[in-house]
């Protein structure tokens, strides 16, 4: 069990309260300020037809729970998928380049897609983000893709048996407005940079293709500060979101972009290209992370026999598992230090509850989910009737669900909830807990001392 402690609180503010949003029924009086110039997104999500995701992932129940949640802006998710796009363009309605609304929600037009292929006599397997900026690149896309073989009413997250910088050049080609971000790339079996079927750099992946690289995400098993001593993902935008295989998983892990406000051609609301800007210039306010140990790849292990190990008792023991005798598959933090220039930094923890590096990069800051918290604290399964009422409470009185884990104050929990739930929460928000670490797809523990 790995004992942690970071960071303080954030700002409390006890004064700051807002009414709702223009369109919004009044906010409660408890409600707390969202900061100008600041959207909360979420771009990497399904629907309901990516293998293993809830059935419960439409539009309708995607937009309601994101705004419990806080979040302002999503990907839509799978839009290779023909029956899930035929839903898209029926509802999103256009507000201007690239960007939708629907439910009260901003939408930009995104998927993922799983390159498996060949390359140095390895094979290849890794998950890409793409964005485009209308339906009609969609459209153009999803033919391309068609005509090369890709199964795209199979799958949500379709295979494509492209290698990395010929897809890259085939999605740039359809939309120069374009964006493509490798998703979870330290993941075992599809990172970008994984251990099982990854690379060594993103050069070596995108070969003259990587400068259109601009921005990496982190996924559930790293944090920011595991990546800034690699020095190709260092010099690109880190950002982090859900990977949400059902709607209670919306928002695990976010983003929270700067908007330019100089620009002139943009909204003080998030859009296409905001966020396109955001990523090109590392625009980023902070990031939202689980704890990465909670991650289901962050340790080594082998999880049929039960077996879970540090990158140091790996190493001591051969890389291969004690019980059985087969190699191990070695985790998100063993490979993270095998790329490092350096030692792993230590991110400062901050009174305001924000994670540093200490070199002026976006801080983050590290939250365990609410329901998560709740279950704990109540003594009840998460989808119990005491934990959602518990839930709805404090998200309906405090504005959502980031705002009760990352800004309220412990007045105001103690009040809605109770004190057993603030502390739960305030511990959480400030690193008091123990964890047990995720390996070989399971996850982790993070238990509120």
């Amino acid at each position: 069990m790995v004992l942690s402690s970071y960071g303080g609180l954030l700002d409390d503010e006890p004064e700051t309260r807002l009414k709702g949003s223009e369109g919004d029924a009044p906010a409660s009086p408890r409600a707390i300020r969202k900061p100008a110039h600041e959207f909360v997104a979420d771009l990497h999500i399904h629907s309901r037809y990516a293998y293993a995701c809830s059935k419960n992932l439409t539009l309708d129940n995607i937009a309601a729970t994101a705004k419990t949640k806080g979040i302002h802006l999503l990907a839509t998710g799978d839009f290779t998928h023909p029956m899930w796009l035929d839903e898209l363009q029926a509802n999103l309605i256009p507000v201007d380049e690239g960007t939708f609304e629907f439910g009260g929600l901003r939408f930009v037009l995104g998927t993922e897609v799983s390159c498996v292929y060949k390359q140095g006599g390895k094979g290849r397997r890794l998950h890409l983000l793409l964005y485009v900026s209308s339906f009609e690149a969609v459209g153009r896309l999803n033919a391309s893709l068609a005509a090369r073989g890709s199964k795209l009413g199979g799958d949500g997250r379709p295979s494509v048996g492209m290698a990395a910088p010929d897809l890259a050049s085939l999605v740039l080609d359809t939309d120069p407005r374009a964006m493509i971000v490798p998703a979870h790339i330290w993941t075992p079996w599809y990172g970008m940079l994984g251990s099982k079927s990854g690379f060594d750099g993103i050069e070596e992946c995108f070969g003259d293709m990587a400068p259109q690289v601009r921005a990496v995400e982190t996924g559930l098993s790293s944090d920011p500060s595991m990546n800034w001593a690699v020095p190709e993902v260092s010099k690109r935008t880190v950002v982090s979101f859900s990977d949400a295989h059902s709607p209670a998983n919306l928002g695990r892990e976010v983003t929270v972009f700067r908007h330019d406000s100089g620009l002139p051609t943009y909204s003080s609301l998030p859009s296409y290209l905001g966020l396109k800007d955001a990523l090109e210039k590392g625009e980023v306010a902070y990031t939202v992370e689980f704890y990465p140990e909670e991650g289901k790849y962050h340790y080594d292990g082998h999880r049929n026999c039960g077996v879970s190990r540090s990158p140091q008792e790996s190493l001591e023991q051969g890389g291969r598992c004690p019980v059985c005798g087969r190699a191990i598959t070695l985790g998100v933090l063993n490979r993270v230090q095998s790329l490092s220039a350096e030692d792993l930094p230590q991110p400062l923890p901050g009174a305001d509850g924000f994670l540093r590096s200490g070199e002026g990069r976006p801080p983050f800051m590290r939250l365990v989910p609410l329901e998560e918290l709740l279950s704990q604290a109540l003594g009840a399964g998460r989808r119990t009737k005491t934990v959602q009422n518990f839930y709805r409470r404090l998200c309906d009185e405090l504005g959502d669900e980031l705002s009760v884990l990352a800004r309220a104050s412990p007045g105001d929990l103690a009040a809605v909830g109770n004190e057993r739930v603030a502390n739960a929460i305030l511990r959480a928000r400030s690193g008091q807990v123990s964890i047990v670490p995720g390996f070989d797809g399971q996850y982790g523990k993070v238990l509120v001392c």
